[in-house]
């Protein structure tokens, strides 16, 4: 490389940095290449979007390549649906692997075999200690960890090892551990255990296997064998990097993988422990995986999340070196940037209020021009079908108005959007003395684009055609649980404690313009001065079921609130 393409490296983050000094020195020979490795054990949540921006990424940045590889060495938990909803999560990001798709179970064979010969080498040994033995027997920080078992000759660890991928033991019977520091102030490398016993049928290898790698042999194994340059993984790995320089150094590998961590996501009012959601999935607080409410990558797109505006959050939080927690509202506002350019408009009335417009002929129907959306060009209008009867928002109007409200009112005038100024002239109740109707007044020289009235009024309210408005519901979804680090928790709570009743509110009896009746699942709309809103799988052709996206800013509601 000229001195000229150096400086063209990408310098946005100190991975850069590490990667172009490699580059400098000729280290790989300038290759840059990199993987995701999740653990087929549950779905991606968005701290795992970070990690994929980061790998598949800086991969893209260099003219690299980037690898997917399921880390299937714990059979306990992992399933193939998994695996499918990893796929598609990730290509629905925007990112792709081609043909480098890999399992780690791919590589059983040679970690066994790279197990001996550690063994052969005496630098590791097999272990009778039950864990709870091993846990009284680990040490402090100035007390080295014990094993009885540490100087067993090298011929009877071949013997006994070959023995437990035989079956001939129980599970937790016999651990293979590095032989490494037992003083070792990093508890990692006190002969960690690199093998243990598994009598557990593997999604993809069947029963073939009753031992299995432990997490930290595996992988730097997994990066060698696939000539992995630069290994990134999240903070909490830092402590495990002797181990894995360890095993990279004293195994004969094709490749010597660096490994570097960065700060891993958090966000508030959510967990993303993979166990915490399972929780919440199988204890039935959500209602599945792709629950809009959930930090997956599944949920978010079914809520309507673009996977550009994810992409743009973790690019606006960068990649650090330490931990920190981003505010929801950041990742809120990525998605409404987005969905400001990219969404059509319609109109929704969620709590309808009947209007009749009493001197608006029986008989007429208009057809009145709308704007798509003015942030896209070229995209055209869409009519809205008027006639005497239409519903409006029960909140767009007060009997009694207090101050600062500028919208229906008995005797006020209000501009309908799209359409005329009208003025309510009775309000009708039932016996209960509640409001089922009102009757107002149109003008008609006061129809938009071609106002001739000079009437200026405050308030402009949305609507909908009583005669060709469609029956929907809608879910509304805030955030899922009412504390902001809902992890932090004193004793005897536990984090469902602080799960929000109001994460989830669903308007049964909504209305929607007609425009709205064919509309495509996913496809996100802006519904006027209600916020964003995508159509749900669990529509009906008689009832289609639109979830909120995130919320317009309602300078009205924050008064509302003071």
């Amino acid at each position: 490389m000229t001195e000229k393409d150096f400086a063209n490296l990408p310098n946005h983050h100190f991975i850069n940095a590490i990667i172009n000094e490699d580059i400098k020195e000729g280290k790989y020979g300038g290759r840059v290449h990199t993987r995701f490795p999740p653990e087929p054990n549950g779905y991606l949540h968005i701290g795992h979007a970070k990690a994929i921006f980061i790998d598949f990424g800086t991969a893209l940045e260099y003219q690299g390549l980037c690898n997917l590889r399921m880390d299937d060495t714990n059979p306990t938990k992992e399933d193939v649906e998994y695996v499918d909803a990893i796929q598609e999560d990730i290509r629905w990001l925007g990112y792709d692997w081609g043909d480098r798709f890999f399992y780690a179970s791919d590589y059983f064979e040679q970690m066994y075999q790279y197990a001996v010969e550690l063994i052969k080498k005496g630098l590791a040994y097999v272990c009778e200690l039950s864990p709870d033995q091993l846990k009284q027997m680990r040490g402090d920080l100035s007390t080295p960890a014990q094993s009885p078992y540490r100087d067993r000759p090298i011929d009877e660890n071949l013997d006994l090892f070959a023995r437990m991928r035989a079956g001939e033991f129980e599970n937790g019977a016999m651990t293979l551990r590095a032989k490494i520091d037992l003083a070792s102030p990093n508890f990692n490398m006190r002969d960690p255990a690199i093998y243990r016993i598994n009598h557990q049928s593997h999604h993809r290898t069947g029963d073939t296997w009753c031992i299995y790698p432990m997490y930290d042999f595996a992988h730097p194994l997994e990066d060698a064998l696939e000539g992995i340059t630069h290994s990134l993984c999240s903070l909490e790995f830092e402590d495990h990097r002797p181990l894995y320089d360890w095993v990279i150094e004293h195994c004969d590998v094709p490749c010597r993988s660096r490994q570097i961590e960065f700060a891993r996501l958090g966000i508030t009012y959510t967990v993303m422990s993979k166990r915490k959601l399972r929780i919440l999935v199988e204890g039935g607080y959500v209602n599945g995986w792709d629950d809009p409410r959930m930090p997956t990558l599944a949920g978010m797109r079914r809520r309507g999340y673009p996977a550009a505006a994810i992409r743009s959050f973790c690019e606006k939080i960068g990649v650090a070196k330490s931990n920190s927690t981003v505010e929801y509202a950041m990742l809120e506002f990525c998605v409404r940037e987005n969905l400001n350019v990219e969404a059509n408009r319609a109109m929704a009335v969620l709590e309808p209020l009947k209007v009749v417009i009493t001197n608006y002929p029986d008989q007429k129907r208009e057809l009145l021009p709308a704007d798509n959306n003015l942030e896209k060009e070229g995209q055209g209008i869409r009519d809205l079908p008027f006639s005497n009867t239409l519903y409006i928002e029960q909140s767009d109007f007060m009997e009694e108005p207090v101050k600062g409200f500028h919208r229906l009112m008995p005797g006020g005038e209000v501009r309908l959007k799209y359409a005329y100024i009208i003025r309510c002239e009775e309000v009708v109740k039932d016996n209960q003395g509640r409001i089922v109707e009102l009757r107002c007044t149109y003008d008609p020289s006061t129809k938009s684009g071609s106002d001739t009235s000079g009437k200026k009024v405050k308030g402009t309210i949305h609507w909908v055609d009583a005669e060709t408005a469609v029956p929907a519901e809608i879910r509304l979804y805030q955030n899922l649980f009412t504390k902001a680090n809902p992890d932090d928790v004193a004793e005897g709570e536990d984090f469902t404690d602080f799960i929000n009743p109001q994460s989830l509110v669903t308007k049964e009896h909504a209305l929607l313009e007609s425009s709205l009746r064919d509309a495509a699942v996913g496809v996100p709309y802006q519904f006027m001065r209600q916020g964003y809103f995508v159509k749900d799988p669990d529509s009906s052709p008689d009832k289609p079921v639109f979830n909120r996206i995130v919320s317009l800013k309602d300078g009205w509601a924050k008064k509302q609130k003071a």
